[in-house]
C-alpha cells in the first residue's frame, strides 16, 4: 500500500491545504485515506471554541469518516517548534512513539499521508539531536514537497531537494502552493524544475479556503505519479 509525508520548505507554506486536498482527491479515486499529524502546535480559540487548525481542516473537508482519536500524535498550545511547544508543557516528544502510530495507521488505510511540522530540519527535542528529517528518515516512506512560488522558493526548494537527496528519501513530487499567475513565479517554478525534474502541481492562490472542495488536480502529473505509485505497490 501507498503511504507518503507531505512535507514543507519553511513553516505556513501550505502543507494542511495541501495534505487535506491530496486526502480529497485520493478518497475521490474511492482510496480509503487518512491523514496523520505526528506534531501540531498552535491551539486556535474562537470565542468560547478552541480547536487545532490542522485536524479540524482534515475532518471539515474530508470525503470520508476519519478516526479523530488517530490523526495526530501530540498537540501543544503554543504557536511554536514542536520541541518548545512540547517543553512549555513539560513534556516530550517521544519519536518511537509516533513511527509506532505510523506503523498501525499503515494496516488499516490503503493511503497514510503524514503531515509534517515546518521545515525538515524542525527539531523535536530541546537539543536538537532529533529532527523532522530524521524521522522521515526512520519511516522509510517517500515524500511530496510543498513549497511557495514567491521570492526566496528557489534556495529554499533546492536546499529542501538537496537534504532530501542526501538521505536517499524518495520524492515523488513538488506541489507549488499559491500562485498568482506572475512572472517572477512562471520563472520560479521553471528554474526549480530544470534542477529537479519531478512530477509536479501548481495550485493557485485561493480567495477562500473553503474553494478547496472545488479544487482538482487529477489531471497534473504529481497526481498521476501518485496513483502510479500506489498501483505498484499494491
Amino acid at each position: 500500500m501507498q503511504h507518503f509525508w507531505v512535507v514543507g520548505t519553511d513553516t505556513d507554506v501550505g502543507k494542511t491545504f495541501v495534505t487535506t486536498l491530496l486526502m480529497r482527491n485520493l478518497q475521490k479515486q474511492g482510496i480509503h485515506v487518512t491523514p496523520y499529524k505526528p506534531v501540531q502546535t498552535g491551539e486556535v480559540h474562537d470565542g468560547e471554541q478552541s480547536y487545532y487548525y490542522d485536524t479540524t481542516m482534515y475532518e471539515k473537508y474530508s470525503l470520508q469518516l476519519l478516526d479523530r482519536e488517530n490523526l495526530n500524535g501530540y498537540s501543544f498550545k503554543e504557536a511554536a517548534s514542536p520541541h518548545f511547544a512540547a517543553q512549555l508543557e513539560g513534556q516530550q516528544i517521544n519519536t518511537q512513539r509516533l513511527l509506532g502510530q505510523m506503523q498501525q495507521l499503515q494496516q488499516k488505510w490503503d493511503v497514510v499521508i503524514c503531515e509534517g511540522a515546518g521545515g525538515l530540519f524542525v527539531p523535536l527535542d530541546s537539543y536538537g539531536e532529533t529532527t523532522l528529517l530524521d524521522v522521515i528518515v526512520q519511516s522509510k516512506l517517500p515524500v511530496v514537497v510543498v513549497t511557495r512560488t514567491t521570492l526566496g522558493t528557489i534556495n529554499h526548494t533546492l536546499l529542501t531537494l538537496e537534504a532530501l537527496s542526501k538521505r536517499k528519501i524518495e520524492v515523488l513530487g513538488i506541489v507549488f502552493n499559491g500562485d498568482t499567475g506572475s512572472g517572477m513565479e512562471q520563472d520560479n517554478i521553471k528554474t526549480i524544475l530544470r534542477h529537479h525534474p519531478l512530477p509536479f502541481a501548481t495550485l493557485p492562490k485561493l480567495k477562500h479556503i473553503s474553494h478547496i472542495m472545488d479544487l482538482a488536480i487529477t489531471d497534473t502529473s504529481l497526481f498521476e505519479r501518485l496513483l502510479k505509485h500506489e498501483t505498484s505497490i499494491n
